[in-house]
């Protein structure tokens, strides 16, 4: 770029110019600096205005913007061709040869979670169980008022946990998919209910988020010996122990009557399943109460049923030795590959056996 310069311009252009076109991307900077900078030579000469008078002024004001433009154009000029340089060098660096062979990657797992509720499906379903889904934002009839659990009840204590600005709730069992299932069909009904639930909980044991499997049969006959039978089977195939002790202890659940806890025979100092003289609780169950076949609209007097439900964490964390429930959830892939599970072997009923 050609301009009309003083002669002492024209040497500052001229030497910028050279020390611009040879400058490194980090002496670039720095050259910017002791041109234009707040001490820089324009800049200097740009403060010396103030002292000529006012025609030469003009004119030597107009010279020295000329000469700031042409040099921080030059600038601009110099910082690119070096960028797209260093651009340039590093695809020529970073190129990967496709004809190379894939880089071996560590084969993927199923979580051990994922497996215990695939096994239980797999067991319910030779029992002629079909799988059931629902929300887990549920309102409050559907998760504890249709399930005998009115607001003043006492077991809502341990439950009454997530709330949203609606009124619903993040449902804290997967009982509310029975209730829908019991009012969009009638009788006969064998489901079983996986799936996502949550409740203020936070230790060990306990997580805020976890996983249940309840089931639900409703026909006409149906006893307590139903119950038994089908617990027993399905616990002595999950657990791989075809002569696993099982017992029936009386409790209480507002949503069934009579209702009990079922343990399972285990060795307290070993942790050892199916032996030794201790007993371990591992899940609820009961007949389905009249007044929870009422509010769905089934009678009692024609209908009977039984319901159970089970933490998958907690039988998983039993059946693969695992003592704290916290790192089903901590994403560690090391923690993984040691509990997980082939992707390509799919659970079956006699697994174990």
């Amino acid at each position: 770029m050609t301009s009309m310069l003083s002669e002492d311009l024209e040497q500052i252009q001229a030497t910028a110019a050279a020390q611009i076109a040879h400058a490194s991307a980090e002496s670039l900077e720095a050259l910017r600096v002791s041109l234009l900078g707040k001490a820089g030579t324009v800049t200097l000469a740009l403060k010396t205005l103030g002292g000529l008078p006012p025609e030469a002024r003009k004119a030597r004001g107009a010279e020295l913007n000329t000469l700031k433009d042409t040099i921080t154009e030059a600038l601009t000029v110099r910082r690119a061709n070096l960028d797209a340089a260093a651009l340039t060098h590093r695809l020529a660096a970073e190129r990967l040869d496709v004809s190379l062979p894939a880089r071996a990657e560590m084969a993927g797992a199923i979580h051990p979670i994922s497996r215990s509720m695939e096994e239980i499906a797999a067991i319910f379903g030779a029992m002629g169980f079909t799988l059931k889904d629902g929300p887990d934002i549920e309102n409050e009839w559907n998760n504890f008022s249709a399930l005998n659990i009115p607001a003043h009840h006492p077991a809502r204590a341990m439950m009454d946990t997530f709330y949203l600005t609606g009124g619903e709730v993040l449902r804290t069992h997967t009982s509310p998919v029975q209730i829908r299932t019991m009012l969009a069909q009638s009788p006969p009904i064998r489901i079983l209910v996986p799936g996502r639930t949550f409740r203020a909980d936070h230790d060990a044991t306990h997580s805020p988020m976890f996983h249940q499997t309840e089931g639900l049969v409703i026909g006409r006959g149906i006893t307590l010996g139903h119950l038994k039978g089908c617990l027993i089977d399905f616990l002595r195939a999950f657990f791989a122990n075809p002569d696993l002790p099982v017992r029936f202890r009386a409790s209480y659940f507002p949503f069934t009557e009579p209702s009990m806890e079922v343990d399972i025979g285990w060795n307290r100092k070993t942790g050892e399943i199916g032996a030794g003289g201790d007993w371990l609780e591992i899940l609820g169950s009961g007949m389905v109460h009249p007044n929870v076949l009422a509010n769905c609209g089934v009678d009692p007097r024609e209908f009977q049923g039984f319901a159970f439900g089970v933490g998958v964490e907690r039988i998983t964390m039993l059946k693969h030795g695992i003592a704290d429930l916290r790192l089903f959830y901590e994403s560690d892939v090391r923690w993984l590959r040691h509990y997980g599970f082939s992707a390509l072997a799919q659970a079956s009923l006699h697994e174990g056996f």
